[in-house]
């Protein structure tokens, strides 16, 4: 009897201590909605709920980790849209341009690419021309579980793109630290080449900081410090896992190096440290906040050293300084050669500005520089596009539910990308009148009987107390003007 009662307490006092486990957690997750991709992992590693594993010690090991993080991304076009995930460059070739797209050709037309679980609650990463232009975007686990993802937000200065799904106890990857990535390191590629689910490659870290120009040739302020590795990755690839052999990720695969859109022995892909940021940026304000230091840069080559009069062949070159910019107001001047931003070697213009992304408008870094060949530290208070100090953070939590439907503000970013100066997005429906019209989620209602409509409290108020018919005009998920006739009872 003595045992039984035992056993009861015990059971019990596990029981409590997993619901409190749980409870924890989902407070953490609902008090804190701004919470950054790593603090939702921290959360989950640190209360037990997905406990991390010791270093792997194998290919066996990592593989295990990372196969279950990493999805298929189905993606639909209408065929408007079919051609507008190109990158044009003809050596560095983009893998989702070369899978075959083309299923229907008279219809929607479908591509192919990866993924990565993030959280345990849905967010993942991916490419930002893996899903541009696409009107739906689906999702598959690697136990063959599909979802509708929404795009969250996304970022072509760095062909990012943050998704959610609505699930949750999910197998996700560990955020790592590229910084600390070395030359001849061995890592791992998983992704979905050529349709090809859960495919695992294996090769080295062969350069760091590679800029391929890849992506300044569709955007002014492309970001670009590859790592480079041998890992094998073909048409497919794009938005998969770069993994280190403690199983965390280090990159989100880009790209490949290629004259005819396969393999080739090199592959390409975006540093995890500045995933984190562009994809917090995205979570938390709708948008990247990118600081800018205002100098024209230039690598520094043995002939360019001898012209100026350099003593080594070390830094980034100051050919020009922009007026009024941040790096003008701290005193940096033309021909000053940059050396470290906040103690970190910057070697080369694409190290130096994906050191500079990594800060927000407004933050201070010390800047290190030779003039005449003699060092200098100096002050730099980073500034926006705009040259402002600082930035204000979009409304993205102010949300409305009404009439079965939520709604949520639209950012700038939205508003640039629609060419339209006013919306709020509709982000969760149920039964009521939007939902009987059968208007999508993530549609966009720009006026109510046409009268503008710019923010979610708006909506309150033009529909607490309205009854009949009503009339409402917007924009469809994929792009497309659309209107609605609802009855409000």
């Amino acid at each position: 009897m003595k045992n039984k009662l035992k056993l009861s307490v015990s059971v019990f006092v596990i029981a409590l201590l997993g619901g409190l486990t749980s409870l924890a957690l989902s407070k953490f997750l609902t008090s804190k909605p701004n919470s950054t991709l790593s603090e939702i992992q921290k959360a989950y590693l640190t209360t037990g709920k997905l406990a991390t594993s010791a270093p792997a010690t194998n290919f066996v090991d990592v593989a295990d980790k990372a196969i279950h993080s990493v999805v298929h991304i189905k993606t639909t076009y209408n065929s408007e849209h079919s051609n507008q995930n190109a990158m044009p460059d003809q050596q560095f070739f983009d893998p989702f341009e070369f899978f075959n797209n083309k299923i229907i050709p008279h219809g929607p037309q479908q591509a192919s690419g990866s993924g990565v679980i993030l959280t345990p609650d849905g967010f993942l990463v991916t490419n930002n021309h893996v899903i541009q232009s696409a009107s739906k975007i689906e999702v598959g686990l690697d136990d063959k579980r599909t979802y509708i993802a929404e795009l969250v937000g996304a970022d072509p200065e760095t062909d990012l793109a943050l998704l959610k799904i609505e699930e949750s106890g999910l197998h996700f990857l560990q955020f790592g630290n590229s910084d600390n990535l070395r030359i001849g390191e061995w890592v791992i590629a998983v992704g979905n080449p050529l349709s090809l689910t859960s495919t695992v490659t294996a090769g080295i870290v062969s350069a760091k900081g590679r800029d391929i120009n890849l992506l300044r040739q569709k955007t002014e302020y492309a970001i670009e410090n590859f790592i480079q590795t041998d890992a094998a990755v073909n048409p497919g690839n794009s938005g998969g896992a770069l993994v280190n052999m403690n199983g965390e990720l280090i990159g989100i695969n880009t790209a490949i190096a290629s004259e005819t859109g396969s393999y080739a022995g090199y592959s390409f892909a975006i540093p995890v440290n500045i995933v984190k940021k562009v994809l917090d940026d995205i979570k938390k304000y709708g948008e990247v906040k990118r600081a800018i230091l205002g100098v024209r840069i230039q690598d520094i080559t043995a002939e360019l050293a001898k012209q100026e009069g350099l003593n080594e062949i070390k830094g980034v070159f100051v050919p020009e300084v922009v007026l009024g910019s941040a790096a003008d107001k701290a005193g940096v001047k033309k021909g000053d050669v940059l050396l470290k931003i906040n103690n970190v070697d910057v070697n080369s213009s694409s190290q130096l500005q994906a050191q500079v992304s990594l800060y927000y408008p407004g933050q201070k870094v010390n800047l290190t520089l030779k003039r005449n060949n003699s060092l200098k530290i100096v002050e730099v208070t980073l500034r926006s596009k705009d040259g402002k100090i600082g930035f204000e953070s979009e409304t993205l939590q102010e949300t409305i539910s009404l009439h079965g439907a939520t709604f949520e503000n639209i950012t700038n970013t939205d508003k640039a990308k629609l060419k339209i100066q006013n919306g709020v997005r509709i982000t969760k429906l149920s039964k009521g009148p939007f939902m009987l019209k059968s208007i999508p989620k993530g549609f966009i209602i720009t006026a109510i009987d046409k009268q503008p409509v710019y923010t979610a409290k708006e909506i309150s108020l033009m529909l607490k107390d309205k009854k009949g018919s009503t009339l409402i005009d917007g924009i469809l998920p994929d792009g497309r003007k659309e209107a609605f006739a609802i009855r409000i009872d």
